[in-house]
């Protein structure tokens, strides 16, 4: 029986190679001493590419790394040596094109920051577990909350995120009454 692609981690550094946004789905690293490290390790090797372009591959402590650059944010999808650079490749695409039309086409550490959020929910709804649940970034950034749906809709067919301007709106409406 062959297993799901499984992903170790997704890292989102800034171009200094601090976090922004990251998750790791595996016990390879226990420590966030550990983690560290390797998001250093990663960000050391790739910093002197190019990959703004196309999605490269390289390898590093028995594990395959697939990433992106994006004006001053890094995307890293880390998988085991055993996976599919394709599959992993297809996750990181996703996370990128998601977040590109989440942060509509502003992808940079400052629009990362104010919508932190809305770029861990992408990471929810592609991963779960390590489990690649989903690599289609319309779907993605549609269960996110990209398109609003109408407001007076009940909250099971609301995303988690417009359910939470609903209520926030249900809120304040009964505070200004």
């Amino acid at each position: 029986m062959e297993l799901p692609p499984k992903v170790k981690n997704i890292l989102l550094l800034d171009s200094e190679g601090k976090r922004v946004a990251v998750k790791y789905y595996s016990d390879d690293w226990p420590t966030n001493t550990a983690k560290e490290a390797f998001e250093k390790a990663v960000f050391t090797k790739t910093q002197k590419t190019s990959a703004r372009t196309e999605v490269e591959v390289t390898e590093l402590e028995n594990n395959i790394i697939v990433y992106k650059f994006a004006q001053d944010l890094h995307f890293f999808v880390t998988g085991g040596q055993e996976e599919n650079e394709l599959i992993l490749a297809s996750v990181l695409q996703g996370l990128f094109d998601a977040v590109t039309l989440l942060l509509r086409g502003n992808v940079d550490k400052r629009e990362a920051l104010d919508n932190l959020d809305l770029i861990f929910l992408c990471f929810d709804e592609i991963i779960d577990g390590g489990i690649v649940l989903e690599t289609d970034a319309t779907v993605i950034a549609g269960k996110v909350g990209i398109g609003s749906t109408d407001p007076n809709a009940p909250l099971s067919e609301q995303t988690i995120s417009q359910a939470l301007a609903t209520a926030r709106e249900h809120f304040t409406r009964s505070l200004l009454k």
